[in-house]
């Protein structure tokens, strides 16, 4: 069990999922869009950049979609959401794989993506830093979307996209020059700057927290993921 301001909210929707109705599906569905991407990048570095990666991506979830669950392995219990998804990734295509080498074999399946030359191409270690970075930069955007969402609901929208550049490694320009448009002097909008860089590191760990099972998987992921961000430059 989880204590204190810690909330596992992407296992909350792994829970909401194994339900039925409206709610279930909306719940699968949200999950299979926010980590739509660092499947796609995975699928594409296992293929080796054959052509078909996207309709492998599309038939592992329309996979879950039919099931309407990730499976009852999907358990909070078992720690990272990150890595289930990927466990269930490699899974999926390893089955895709063995269904093409039986076609092969004469099953009368014309082979397709996963054939054996591109099974030899594997490259799991590349495949897996890909996806790891595809993932922390979902974490990141869903950040930076739900801090847009706090600075419009509190009527500071126009500041948020003023100062926006500071969060994501853009070029920011100038603090004078902003301070003028927002009509704010340029020793507030440091401020301002220094208040969003909190929050947003807040909400970043807050992304991170909610795909973990307890605060020190948490810690270890935050770090896990700040690594990959750093290798990938």
């Amino acid at each position: 069990m989880t204590t204190g301001s810690f909330h596992p909210t992407r296992w909350t929707l792994i829970q909401r999922v194994h339900g039925r109705g409206d709610d279930a599906r909306a719940a699968l569905s949200e999950l299979c869009s926010i980590y739509y991407e660092p499947v796609r990048v995975f699928v594409a570095q296992w293929t080796a950049g054959r052509e078909g990666a996207d309709d492998l991506v599309h038939a592992f979830f329309e996979d879950v979609l039919r099931r309407e669950s990730f499976g009852p392995a999907a358990d909070p219990a078992r720690g990272r959401f990150r890595s289930y998804l990927l466990g269930a990734v490699k899974h999926f295509l390893l089955k895709q794989r063995g269904r093409e080498q039986a076609a092969k074999r004469g099953g009368g399946i014309e082979p397709g993506t996963l054939d054996e030359a591109a099974a030899g191409e594997w490259r799991e270690s590349a495949a897996e830093l890909a996806f790891d970075r595809d993932w922390a930069l979902a974490l990141i955007r869903r950040a930076v979307e739900n801090l847009a969402q706090e600075s419009s609901a509190a009527n500071k929208l126009r500041q948020f996209e003023s100062l926006k550049p500071w969060l994501d490694g853009g070029s920011p320009g100038s603090v004078e020059e902003v301070a003028k448009e927002l009509g704010m002097t340029a020793n507030a909008v440091h401020v301002a700057i220094h208040r969003l860089r909190q929050r947003f590191l807040k909400l970043v760990r807050f992304e991170v927290e909610s795909t973990t099972a307890s605060p020190a998987d948490a810690a270890e992921e935050f770090r896990h993921l700040v690594n990959v961000l750093v290798v990938a430059g």
